[in-house]
């Protein structure tokens, strides 16, 4: 269904991304990530395979996931058709690769990272391609140093591909990385984009490659700086609380999520995100003063970081 970038070449790309990134976790951490290749069985609505990755219990990660998948369908979902109402119902293909890394340390950040491409065939008959993705940082307890380097990260990556990019993929992610029902940011955001062609289909490629082979420069320095840092009860039961926010948004806001759920994708493989473990409080109230309040008033906040 590519014209330009062939589904092959796009396929080799994020297979070899996924094994990048988990064999870089996986040294980091000591563990290693359990390999679980799947393919949708005959006669199911949505056709097609992938290999979900996944490391849990390490010495660093308390879980990290990452997924590729690729799959086609009869019927674009509504959570795909959202700026494309003319695409709503058409027969389409799609592949990505995803991840979520919870680390057990509270001052370590989750992370979040997508890419994916997604095509299919307009009214005409003319087969439309748009990419997606970005990468977006969740502290627990802020430090401005990680949030400047993430940040910096994602503004060299995209430089190539226009100054106006990060500006307005930042703001992009500020906007749809928040919990409406709270009126409240999920973290320090990053960088999103999504239905994006603008560039053509080569180099719009290009750019999402740029963003995906940022990732591990992005993160994993933040890691080594706060994986062995002391903690005790009460970082952990904030963190387990803040956690509970994370899957609030997965569930009800992320709009991945309910592509999956809705086009009959495979359940474990979309829900990899959650965190192992995560609690909710309904009097929870952070002191002023505190590190926990310190989150809210200082990180949780659109800010220019960069």
């Amino acid at each position: 269904m590519f014209e330009i970038a062939s589904p092959e070449t796009v396929r080799h790309y994020l297979i070899d991304l996924q094994s990048r990134i988990t064999g870089a976790v996986a040294a980091l951490d000591g563990g290693t990530f359990l390999v679980d290749t799947w393919e949708k069985a005959p006669g199911e609505t949505l056709q097609g395979n992938g290999i979900t990755q996944i490391l849990e219990g390490g010495a660093v990660f308390e879980r990290a996931g990452c997924g590729f998948s690729h799959v086609r369908g009869p019927r674009l979902p509504p959570s795909a058709t959202q700026h494309r109402p003319e695409l709503s119902g058409a027969p389409f293909e799609a592949m990505g690769v995803s991840l979520v890394f919870h680390p057990h340390n509270p001052y370590a950040p989750t992370v979040h990272m997508n890419v994916r491409m997604l095509a299919a065939k307009n009214p005409d008959g003319q087969t439309v391609c748009w990419f997606g993705g970005g990468m977006d940082l969740t502290p627990i307890y802020g430090f401005a140093e990680d949030a400047a380097h993430f940040h910096q990260s994602c503004k060299d990556a995209l430089a190539p591909f226009g100054d106006d990019k990060y500006p307005r993929f930042k703001t992009w992610c500020d906007d749809y990385f928040y919990l409406k029902h709270r009126n409240e940011p999920r973290g320090i955001g990053g960088v999103f984009f999504d239905d994006f062609s603008e560039l053509g289909q080569e180099r719009s490629f290009g750019m999402l490659r740029g963003v995906a082979d940022s990732f591990l420069g992005a993160y994993l320095p933040i890691v080594h700086r706060r994986k062995d840092m002391a903690y005790g009860s009460r970082e952990r039961e904030f963190q387990l609380y803040r956690r509970g926010r994370y899957v609030e948004f997965n569930l009800v806001w992320d709009r991945g999520t309910h592509f999956g759920l809705q086009s009959g994708g495979r359940t474990e493989s979309i829900l990899l995100s959650m965190p192992p473990l995560a609690s909710w409080s309904y009097q929870h109230v952070s002191a002023p003063g505190t590190p926990e309040a310190a989150l809210y008033e200082q990180f949780l906040v659109r800010k220019d970081w960069v």
